[in-house]
């Protein structure tokens, strides 16, 4: 048997061992592991720094490495998300009522584990205990194969919490890292459907695509987050600008940061007079329509149909608007169904900006990056759904699990 079904055919054995826990003790394990990373920063951080130089030595973009950086800050935000996970309720088993019929019969339906989930992920070794602390805690065996960028530090912590299970006397195999980052293996994992419920790739917009394109496993998928804050005629312009620099100069390299900037005609004098200068200051590039470059020292008019790039860098494409139904209908062609944001005093424009907008999130007055399982309190997050099977938006313990029904009946025979 080869090493990928092995290891596949040894996760859900061991998903159906966690499968009989109890919340406790899946609660005392979650947070011996948040100790243990704790106790474990500074080998985790050296861990971390070879994958760094190999990085550098092979020409990694800005972004890729700043995703691939963990420090003891960073740490401390895994630690954190494991002891958050702890502290939530265990969706595992939660009944709910459905109807009584007319022949007796109870019908309930009952959350329960997807079973295996495999991660397919890039650059991000913090994944590794995101996604591990959140399959635990919802009853799922982890199959986590990350890139070669990430391996080294991803093993290290893996290695951790192997040590945490099985002082805990529960298999190791709940939580795997694959070893070997070869493609063929990656290949192969994916057409383990007798063994993998369902496989969740994060990264790239080509990651994505392969894993969607290749994959014998139902995928979950996270596209692109092409992310737009739309300033409407009566936004506060000070709440706007600081809606802006955070969503655009905070975190660059991440998928809630914004990409694009929508600006209703009416204040666009005004408020880009104001945001051009904050923008040059952190040394934002520029990419606008027509109506937009009168605005700027510097910027490049770009076609309409150059819109929607996912920079994950200083960079931003603008776009002034007549009314709030062309920021809509801009969002509906170059959104990636990721967050959008619409920073407003209307009210009754807030609640359909909401419902019009067809987002995983969609926020009034509130920053793009707080679209993040730890913001939104879940913990922690295995990525960020864009379409709508059977997830949306951030993936935090409910969504990986699912529902069977419960039917009790009295002897009931069907006619």
């Amino acid at each position: 048997m080869s090493l990928i079904k092995t290891l596949s055919k040894k996760a859900a054995e061991a998903a159906r061992v966690l499968s009989v826990v109890d919340e406790a003790q899946k609660n005392a394990v979650l947070l011996d592991m948040a100790k243990a990373l704790r106790a474990n920063s500074n080998a985790i951080v050296t861990a971390n720094k070879a994958d760094l130089v190999a990085a550098n030595e092979n020409g990694l973009g800005a972004a890729m490495i700043d995703r691939l950086t963990l420090d003891e800050e960073r740490i401390e935000a895994m630690a954190e998300g494991l002891d958050t996970v702890a502290s939530l309720q265990d969706p595992v088993g939660i009944e709910r009522e459905i109807s009584t019929r007319p022949n007796g019969l109870k019908i309930k339906k009952m959350r329960v584990p997807l079973g295996v989930v495999c991660m397919i992920y890039e650059a991000r070794p913090n994944v590794t205990a995101d996604a591990a602390g959140l399959c635990f805690k919802s009853g799922n065996a982890a199959i986590l194969r990350g890139g070669k960028e990430a391996l080294t530090t991803s093993k290290f912590i893996a290695g951790l919490m192997h040590t945490v299970l099985e002082a805990h006397n529960l298999p190791k195999e709940l939580i795997s890292v694959v070893p070997d980052p070869d493609r063929a293996l990656m290949q192969e994992l994916m057409e383990q459907k007798e063994y993998i419920d369902v496989i969740i790739p994060r990264g790239g917009e080509g990651l994505i695509n392969y894993v969607t394109e290749n994959s014998k496993v139902p995928v979950i998928q996270h596209f692109k987050g092409v992310c737009h804050l739309y300033v409407d005629k009566d936004a506060d312009l000070e709440t706007a600008l600081n809606l802006l620099v955070n969503g655009k100069t905070q975190r660059t390299g991440v998928c809630n940061a914004l990409e694009g900037l929508i600006v209703h005609k009416e204040i666009a004098s005004e408020f880009l007079s104001i945001a051009g200068p904050v923008l040059q200051e952190h040394s934002v590039v520029i990419n606008t329509c027509k109506k937009g470059a009168a605005y700027f020292n510097d910027a490049k008019v770009i076609a309409d149909d150059e819109f929607g790039e996912e920079y994950l860098d200083l960079e931003i494409a603008i776009k002034i608007v007549d009314d709030a139904d062309e920021a809509i209908q801009h969002i509906a062609r170059f959104g990636s169904n990721h967050t959008e944001v619409i920073c407003t005093r209307d009210d009754v424009l807030a609640k359909r900006f909401q419902r019009s907008v067809d987002a995983s999130v969609v926020m009034v007055n509130a920053s793009s990056r707080f679209s993040d399982g730890s913001q939104l309190g879940l913990g922690a997050e295995i990525g960020i759904a864009t379409t709508k099977l059977h997830a949306y938006g951030p993936m935090g313990l409910e969504s990986l699990t699912t529902e069977k029904y419960l039917v009790e009946g009295s002897g009931q025979v069907r006619a």
